[in-house]
């Protein structure tokens, strides 16, 4: 068992880590976009928030989220070890800077992942903390559905009516493009798929997913606002 021991806490371990990590966060990326888009469909909310109830007490979903909990936290504290151990290797960020071919979300995946962890933190806070802890939101009934759900619809709704949240998660967003774009290829890269023959098939498809991605994520907030 030491091998494995030495190998998760090797440099390339930790790459392994956070390419394996990164890799599901980019599908769970897909699903929470696909759930969410039910936000835009022209029924009062029923469909988000039946989605909603169903994602937050489904037995299956809530081993799901533990993985994606500790997916995210693994996935962060394994970028910012990596970055600091860069830094030491390299001497400083100065020298960094001039890495060859070196494009600035590679420079500064750490401090883009940082950001995007603290967005993720405020995102939470005002609508899953307040789902699962507090009685804050309304219960709403529909003609079909046996029990009343939380009307986190309404929430939603009433959140992106306020300009600096549409701001910051749009800000959110953007750092969530960058951070993707580059991270997509460096992920399987790191997995060892790296030729050049695909790898340019391998950065079209991640530019193509992350603009799909993030404007699906981007729509909703300004769909509110500009009603």
């Amino acid at each position: 068992m030491n091998w494995i021991t030495r190998f998760l806490t090797s440099s390339l371990g930790q790459k392994v880590i956070m390419s394996l990590t990164g890799i599901f966060l980019i599908l769970f990326l897909a699903v929470h976009m696909s759930g969410n888009l039910q936000l835009l469909a022209n029924d009062g909310g029923r469909s988000f928030n039946i989605y909603a109830e169903f994602m937050s007490h489904n037995p299956l979903i809530r081993i799901v989220s533990i993985g994606l909990y500790a997916s995210i936290l693994l996935h962060a504290i394994q970028g910012i070890l990596l970055a600091l151990a860069n830094r030491k290797a390299k001497g400083s960020t100065h020298s960094t800077g001039k890495v060859a071919g070196a494009t600035w979300a590679s420079k500064n995946m750490a401090l883009l992942g940082i950001l995007i962890l603290a967005f993720l933190c405020l995102h939470m806070g005002d609508f899953w903390f307040k789902m699962r802890f507090t009685d804050q939101l309304q219960m709403v009934s529909y003609d079909g559905y046996d029990h009343a759900v939380q009307d986190i619809y309404s929430r939603v709704s009433v959140a992106f009516q306020e300009l600096w949240i549409v701001i910051v998660y749009l800000l959110g967003v953007f750092a969530l493009a960058v951070h993707l774009v580059h991270g997509f290829q460096s992920a399987f890269q790191s997995l060892g798929i790296h030729h050049k023959k695909y790898t340019p098939m391998i950065n079209m498809i991640g530019w193509i997913y992350t603009i799909l991605i993030t404007s699906g994520f981007a729509i909703m907030p300004l769909y509110f606002f500009l009603q």
